[in-house]
């Protein structure tokens, strides 16, 4: 009874139509891009800020689980409920917040909860600029919000971890009160309601930008991935360098918004694709790249020769769509494969029926694997994707020439 009146709370807050309780139409809510799966009470969808605050207070007076969801494109099941709880959840999805602020020329950005990668790069583009982490680098459709509290960017060498010290978010405090806090480093009243009202109606224009000397990137790591010989790793979960607010909260706080850096884009770039037999050539290469050039590598992606086989057989759809449709029809086709597969996951014989059907689809086209690559998987075990930029394509071009001249390596 306490559920269905929190239930009617919430409808009342951001209307019916966006209060889902079927256990179908919340599954494609509860259930992991990869994996992960558990019961909610209903999956909430509030359409602002301001929406969003008033769900939580419900959700903090009723003591019910929140879980905070956006593209659900995690693939640690950190963005769905994992089983039952000792208490009712709800999931609470962002999705029609994404409002995206430039500031500077988009030398800076504001992103609300709901804003995706591909969203802000199209919206950074004519600026010349790109976000931390473009659209490929983790999940189609990805949001920024997730990619904060996560600090994404596992393969980013130059950037490193999405990291900012520029967020309002909502916090349980030690009394069990739930709390607004603005450290965003922008005027927008002293109440939370009033905050929430400004950030939902945002005009960069009227309001004052306070004078602050927090970060909106981790702009120190590169000095840390460049030290070699450390002790530790120069990433690592947990690591208490990176969890500041917002920053790698991972669902322990709700993020109204974040102020985010931008990065030039770069003039040119180039991916090198390495092939060895022996890992520890690739530690050499990895501790010259890193404490010898120059320039730091855009990215740098490990793979076994196995990869590849996997990557042919249950990833050639995604790519032929890519090819055929590009990228920016891609978040509604998933969203329509999720909405059958919700459907017909019921009947065993149809469970994951989408991807089979694609998948021997995609059998039926033309290999599309660079012969090249075949050729490498034969003759080596190891591979590395190192993808330069500017100065450090003609390092890397001159480096590996001298490296492999005496190998059985190749790139």
């Amino acid at each position: 009874m306490e559920n269905e009146a929190s239930v009617v709370q919430f409808q009342k807050v951001v209307g019916t139509r966006y209060v889902l309780t079927g256990e179908r139409s919340t599954e494609r809510f509860r259930k992991g891009y990869r994996s992960g799966f558990g019961e909610a009470i209903c999956v909430i969808k509030p359409g602002t800020l301001l929406e969003l605050w008033q769900v939580l207070k419900i959700c903090v007076t009723s003591d019910l689980v929140v879980i905070m969801q956006a593209a659900n494109t995690g693939l640690t099941e950190g963005s769905t409920p994992n089983g039952r709880y000792d208490r009712g959840a709800v999931i609470i999805s962002t999705l029609r917040i994404d409002t995206i602020h430039l500031l500077d020329n988009g030398k800076q950005v504001v992103c609300m909860p709901g804003s995706t990668l591909y969203d802000l790069e199209n919206q950074l583009r004519p600026y010349e600029r790109q976000p931390h982490s473009v659209l490929g680098s983790s999940c189609i459709g990805a949001s920024v919000i997730g990619g904060v509290c996560n600090n994404s960017g596992g393969s980013l060498v130059e950037r490193g971890p999405s990291y900012t010290e520029l967020s309002v978010f909502a916090q349980i405090t030690e009394n069990g009160e739930l709390q607004l806090v603005n450290n965003i480093g922008l005027e927008l009243g002293s109440d939370p309601e009033t905050i929430l009202k400004s950030l939902d109606t945002l005009d960069l224009s009227s309001v004052n930008q306070q004078q602050t000397d927090k970060k909106a990137s981790d702009n120190e790591y590169s000095k840390i991935v460049r030290d070699v010989d450390a002790d530790t790793p120069a990433r690592y979960n947990a690591d208490q360098r990176c969890l500041h607010e917002a920053s790698g909260c991972a669902g322990k706080l709700v993020v109204f918004a974040a102020r985010l850096d931008t990065y030039p884009k770069n003039e040119s770039e180039k991916v090198f694709y390495i092939g060895t037999n022996h890992l520890e050539d690739l530690t050499e290469i990895r501790r010259t790249i890193l404490s010898e050039f120059n320039t730091l590598p855009v990215s740098g992606e490990y793979m076994h020769r196995d990869i590849i086989d996997i990557t042919e057989k249950y990833g050639k759809d995604t790519v032929l769509m890519i090819n055929m449709f590009g990228t920016q029809r891609l978040p509604t086709f998933f969203a329509l494969k999720n909405a059958i597969d919700t459907r017909l996951n019921k009947i065993k014989i149809f469970s994951n029926i989408t991807d089979k059907l694609l998948q021997q689809l995609a059998k039926l086209w033309p290999n599309i694997l660079p012969n090249q690559l075949r050729e490498y998987q034969n003759k080596y075990e190891h591979h590395l994707i190192l993808k330069m930029h500017d100065e450090g394509i003609d390092e890397a071009n001159k480096f590996l020439d001298h490296f492999f001249s005496d190998r059985t390596g190749d790139y």
